[in-house]
């Protein structure tokens, strides 16, 4: 944890300021007349204001040493030369130098009184009018807002950056609605902890038995548990939760949940023999995923006559031979509406693709080609030789500012311009991606899933690809033969051992799959930085780019957050040419490799030719080009794309010379090196092990101790994820939640 120092003083100017995010760059005058620099997120600062910073004391490489500012207390100018400093800044529209002398002048030490409450004793000064009068206080007005919000919040130990999140989401109303209902900070836009915002409720008066309080926390534990994978939870755990949470009594919390069922805010419905409690939005995508497959399941024609036909020509013109399981699953492309295809490393998806794809073309189909991740869909457009997609971009994301979510240009009423859409890397997707993608299909497109079922599953709520498989009712091809060309591979055969509940062959005679034990951590991280740093580079002829380290775990010494930082000084130090920004505990210095950690909607982006748009996701990694002087901004390279980044959106942004197993999947690598020493037993698992070896393409290392890697093979241990997907598919349910 950062040491946070103390300084207090007076805003002499100001050296930088975005109106957007609040990043300020500062002079401030200390009471010992010393002149500093500050850095922050500080809004609507202007001279003559009276700060009181803490902060942490950095040397930047071009401006020397400034603070960063982590918390402040802000106080508004009192005597006169510094009303007028403050006025004539600029920080109030419609007011400059010479209109500022004349208010200073008239209403002295009580200028800022007369221009929130009583603007218009104004126009009794020349060359301001009713109508100017009434500008100059509303804007002023809008100024005290917002420094109302942060004084709110810096209460609370909370960052003036929420501030700007708050009012972007509320406007000037982002107080009075604060106030009002102070658990809208644990929501996405602010995602304080939920004993930060009850600490607040109750010093506001909000007693523990409020209906306010206890309905809040019933919807945080829906959320929380959404970001765990669930896309319902079971009402009495829901009710244990919340009374856990909140340390009251069961039935407060039972009044509470029906009170929000009552309002659909929660859909209560049986499913499986469990009362299962969704938030209605993910009851309502998992209700539209079930009724669009319904409608594309029942488009099925049966073309198999015309299939066979068409495959001995792709075969003939491939100059292949499918094998049967191949041959099944491009044949019931022709005839299913729906259709999915799993299987392992090597066993033959790809060439499945590319003979689907030729038979929709044949069969004179638009084939559009989509995956969820921009690395997954890049690698699919280079093994079929078509464009492919992310899910997001083809789907047209956009960023609903109202509701403060994700939504889709394509859609019922806009349809996608596709007769046949072919995903690869199913097994990311999530129940709300799936819902938009259904949703913007027509009736009669034919879809077909690709993936690995025995992959971990989607960040995101659901195990949706899992779920269509085993409810029966999609057709399903499972590749399972492993194909010569494959089976050569070491890194193929032992990901189909660990499959089998089998640790990997530790013995080095394997071409592509080697094993360095190493049982401290310290050995680990050094050996892991070697490898990455040089041994490879110069004994394997891969480059340093073209390595990614992977570790099941954030956390540790072996976790990537230390990792991290050890690769970064290794394989890219700090030098006098390069730029640095420090954001929080990490350094963001120019030439690293970066990860963006959520769906940020805002983000702009340009490619080569011009072509301009907005949207990173998470996962996306890239490589930073630029850092602003000034630390304001920062650029970076996502391949064909160059994305810019505000400060206040460094907090989505990681390192990613090494990352979990989780953020890799989708993702192909042409060398990974495998870290694993023990951690937390819900990551010591088969699935985490074995998604973790088939990112490599050319070449694993797996380096640390051999026991925790045999331990992962064998615990086919899976956390329960409650989904209603299977159930409602299996059963043809069409009844909707109860009132």
């Amino acid at each position: 944890m950062e040491e946070l120092c103390c300084l207090d003083g007076t805003v002499h100017s100001l050296i930088f300021q975005n109106a957007e995010n609040g990043y300020t760059v500062l002079r401030l005058v200390s009471e010992e007349g010393e002149t500093h620099t500050v850095v922050g997120c500080i809004p609507c600062v202007a001279p003559g204001e009276h700060l009181t910073v803490s902060g942490v004391w950095e040397t930047h490489p071009q401006h020397g040493e400034q603070m960063r500012a982590v918390e402040l207390e802000r106080r508004l100018p009192e005597d006169e030369e510094e009303l007028f400093d403050y006025l004539s800044s600029g920080v109030c529209r419609g007011v400059g130098p010479a209109t500022a002398r004349a208010i200073v002048d008239r209403f002295g030490v009580q200028t800022l009184d007369v221009l929130e409450r009583e603007p218009e004793k104004l126009t009794c000064l020349k060359g301001i009018t009713a109508r100017k009068a009434q500008q100059i206080g509303e804007n002023f007005r809008q100024q005290m807002g917002l420094r109302r919000l942060m004084a709110f919040l810096a209460q609370y130990q909370l960052s003036p950056v929420l501030a700007m999140g708050l009012r972007k989401q509320y406007g000037e109303g982002a107080l009075d609605a604060l106030r009002n209902n102070p658990y809208l900070l644990t929501g996405d836009t602010c995602a304080v902890p939920f004993s930060t915002a009850d600490e607040i409720a109750m010093s506001l008066g909000l007693s523990a038995d409020s209906g306010l309080r206890i309905q809040a926390a019933v919807t945080f534990e829906l959320n929380h548990n959404e970001n765990n994978g669930h896309v319902f939870l079971p009402r009495e755990k829901l009710v244990a939760a919340t009374v856990q949470l909140l340390d009251c009594q069961f039935d407060l919390v039972e009044q509470a949940l029906d009170e929000l069922i009552a309002r659909r805010t929660v859909m209560q419905e049986r499913v499986a023999n469990l009362d299962a409690c969704y938030l209605r939005r993910l009851w309502e995508e998992e209700v539209t995923v079930c009724a669009r497959l319904r409608v594309l399941l029942q488009s099925e024609t049966d073309r198999s006559s015309q299939a066979e036909r068409v495959i001995e020509e792709i075969q003939r013109a491939q100059g292949i031979t499918y094998a049967p399981q191949q041959r099944q699953a491009v044949a019931l492309a022709a005839q299913k509406g729906v259709l999915l295809i799993t299987g392992g490393p090597g066993t033959g998806k790809t060439t499945s693709v590319r003979g689907i794809v030729s038979l929709f073309q044949r069969m004179g189909l638009n084939v559009v080609l989509a995956a969820p991740t921009g690395r997954a869909a890049k690698r699919m457009s280079e093994l079929t030789g078509l464009e492919a997609q992310t899910l997001h971009r083809l789907l047209g994301v956009t960023w609903n500012e109202g509701s403060g979510e994700a939504a889709f240009s394509k859609n019922e009423r806009e349809p996608l311009e596709a007769d046949a859409v072919i995903v690869d890397e199913m097994s990311m997707v999530d129940v709300g991606l799936f819902s938009a993608l259904l949703r913007a299909l027509r009736p009669g497109t034919r879809l077909v899933m690709v993936g690995d079922a025995d992959q971990l599953p989607s960040v995101g709520a659901g195990n949706v690809f899992s779920d269509l498989i085993r409810s029966g009712r999609v057709e399903t091809v499972f590749l399972r033969e492993v194909f010569r060309q494959a089976e050569q591979s070491a890194i193929v055969r032992n990901a189909h051992i660990v499959n089998l509940g089998q640790p990997p062959r530790f013995s080095n005679d394997q071409n592509d799959f080697f094993f360095l034990s190493r049982r401290s951590a310290d050995r680990l991280v050094s050996t892991v930085v070697e490898l990455a740093q040089t041994r490879l580079p110069e004994k394997m002829g891969v480059p340093a780019d073209q390595i990614q380290v992977l570790s099941p775990t954030r956390r540790g010494e072996n976790g990537t957050e230390y990792l991290n930082r050890c690769l970064q000084a290794a394989l890219n130090p700090a030098a006098q040419d390069k730029h640095e920004r420090i954001w929080g505990e990490r350094v963001f210095r120019e030439g690293d490799r970066i990860m963006q950690t959520r769906n940020d909607y805002d983000v702009v982006w340009e490619r080569p030719d011009g072509t301009v748009g907005t949207g990173m996701f998470n996962g996306d990694v890239g490589k930073i080009l630029q850092i602003d002087p000034s630390g304001e901004w920062l650029t970076v390279s996502f391949d064909d794309r160059v994305a810019t980044y505000t400060a206040d959106q460094l907090s989505e942004l990681d390192l990613a010379y090494a990352m979990t197993v989780h953020k890799a999947q989708g993702s192909e690598y042409r060398a990974v090196i495998l870290a694993v020493m023990p951690a937390a037993p819900a990551l010591m698992v088969r699935g985490v092990l074995y998604t973790a070896l088939t990112r490599a393409r050319e070449l694993l290392i797996l380096v640390g101790d051999d026991a925790a890697v045999r331990a992962m093979a064998e615990n086919d241990r899976q956390q329960r994820r409650y989904s209603g997907l299977k159930w409602r598919l299996s059963n043809d349910v069409t009844t909707e939640a109860q009132p």
